[in-house]
């Protein structure tokens, strides 16, 4: 079957290319802006790409048309593919059909945390020698790919809420039929097609929906608005994790004094036990209480897989993280560069929360991009300040299509704060500026410009000494 994806330069889209040419089909694509590293991924799988949307591409014409959500009316190729009657369908709907009907599908959701943890269950399968099929938003360091057919029965994958295609506004998420699902939590975001918490609540509504009597719902006690979705309804058995809770069946204990996240035993409180039982030790080069709360999520879900507790947590011992989530770029003249996903002000302060813990007094530079269309629509833009409080300084970045003004919020971080209009210059200026023992971490949900590699190269150009007297 010839099947042709509109929009295949996304990680999702691109990982249904992957999954479509494993499971034997004859996949093309096409996408606006078609650069390393996808272009890079789908020409070695041999999937043709071409540039743009238009008409052309429908001859010869494809058996069926996957559309990405980045598609909408007026683009040529779709006014051309609703006229000519080739089949299309969204890229959840051809999964469902094509793939997850027949697996067992254990799918991770929630605001925050949804790659990392989604990477650690399919990891903790895979090291049980499972074989799992996935496909996750980002790339774990463990597989190097975002996706993978995988062997039956299991199929891992991170559950998105937001929008499926032009013609189906419901949650990607509704299609997957997860038997084993993990709620991490829940928090507004994705403004411009959510109006408020309660619609996404909804949304969450519909997905516990689809989970069948005998399946398990894995959710985060801490996370208020998730016990008002399934105070809508619930018809799954549930299982609760969060790692200070004092109640819930799966929790957390520090290793060693590390208060870092660094070291932790997991301790289960079983329904029905009189106490609580140990049931295995995690010590990994991830740190944070957020990553805790994933690890806890992972191994729940991996136990209703039929993954033993200390099985998966020898796993996670193992396991390497994944690009661009607390990623270090490198180190140069004694700075460590870091790149990490994150941009709302929930994952903004947990991540800060979790170097400062790791890195105690080194100094910590955060250099943030609002890009998300929840940021640029200035949601977020009465807690952003907040949620830098353990950082020792903050660069801003005001990208040309921010809808609202940085310079208040700037303001009002009085000395710590400092705005930018342009990535070279920036990454300049902090080159100049960033000192020996220096943590600078680049937050941002797409690409900065190239900050990351601009940053390394221009502290390369320093001398230890311009370095040792920059102001």
């Amino acid at each position: 079957m010839h099947v042709h994806i509109l929009g295949v330069c996304g990680t999702f889209m691109g990982g249904i290319a992957a999954i479509a040419k494993a499971a034997g089909h004859h996949v093309t694509g096409s996408d606006r802006n078609v650069y390393p590293p996808m272009s890079t991924q789908l020409a070695a799988l041999g999937v043709q790409v071409v540039e743009g949307f238009e008409v052309e591409q429908l001859d010869p014409r494809p058996d069926v048309v996957v559309v990405g959500n980045v598609m909408s009316r007026g683009h040529p190729v779709i006014e051309a593919l609703l006229e000519s009657g080739i089949p299309f369908e969204s890229g959840p709907e051809w999964l469902a059909r094509e793939v997850l009907r027949d697996r067992w599908v254990l799918a991770v959701a929630g605001t925050h945390g949804k790659t990392t943890t989604t990477s650690m269950l399919a990891w903790i399968l895979e090291y049980a020698g499972l074989s799992p099929g996935f496909l996750i938003g980002g790339v774990p360091e463990d597989f190097g790919v975002s996706a993978r057919l995988g062997d039956n029965p299991f199929f891992v994958i991170e559950a998105d809420e937001y929008d499926t295609a032009f013609f189906d506004k419901r949650a990607k998420f509704v299609h997957y039929r997860p038997r084993t699902i993990v709620l991490n939590n829940l928090e507004f975001d994705h403004a411009d097609i959510y109006p408020d918490i309660a619609a996404i609540e909804r949304q969450f509504h519909y997905l516990v929906r689809t989970v069948p009597a005998s399946g398990l719902i894995i959710w985060n006690t801490a996370a208020p608005h998730l016990k008002i979705t399934l105070d809508l309804g619930c018809w799954s058995a549930r299982e609760e994790f969060s790692r200070e809770s004092a109640t819930a069946q799966w929790r957390a204990r520090a290793l060693e004094q590390r208060t870092d996240g660094s070291s932790f035993a997991v301790i289960e409180f079983a329904s029905g036990a009189n106490e609580a039982q140990e049931v295995g030790e995690v010590r990994w080069e991830l740190f944070g209480g957020h990553n805790i709360d994933n690890a806890l999520a992972a191994i729940a879900a991996a136990r209703h897989a039929g993954v033993p507790p200390e099985v998966s947590c020898a796993a996670l011992s193992e396991f390497k993280g994944v690009k661009r989530r607390m990623e270090l770029r490198g180190q140069v003249r004694g700075v460590r560069v870091y790149d990490d996903f994150a941009h709302h002000p929930t994952a903004i302060a947990s991540t800060l929360e979790g170097l400062r813990r790791r890195v105690a007094t080194g100094r910590i530079i955060a250099i943030f991009e609002p890009r998300s269309s929840t940021m640029k629509l200035g949601v977020h833009r009465d807690t952003l300040a907040a949620s830098f409080a353990l950082a020792d300084e903050i660069w801003l970045f005001s990208p040309r299509d921010l809808g609202w003004d940085l310079g208040s919020l700037v303001e009002s971080l009085g000395s710590r704060g400092r705005l930018a209009k342009d990535v070279n210059i920036l990454a300049q200026n902090l080159a100049a500026h960033l000192q020996p023992g220096d943590h600078a971490l680049i937050m941002s949900n797409g690409d900065f410009g190239g900050l990351h590699e601009k940053l390394l190269t221009a502290l390369s150009q320093y001398s230890s000494g311009d370095l040792d007297h920059a102001t």
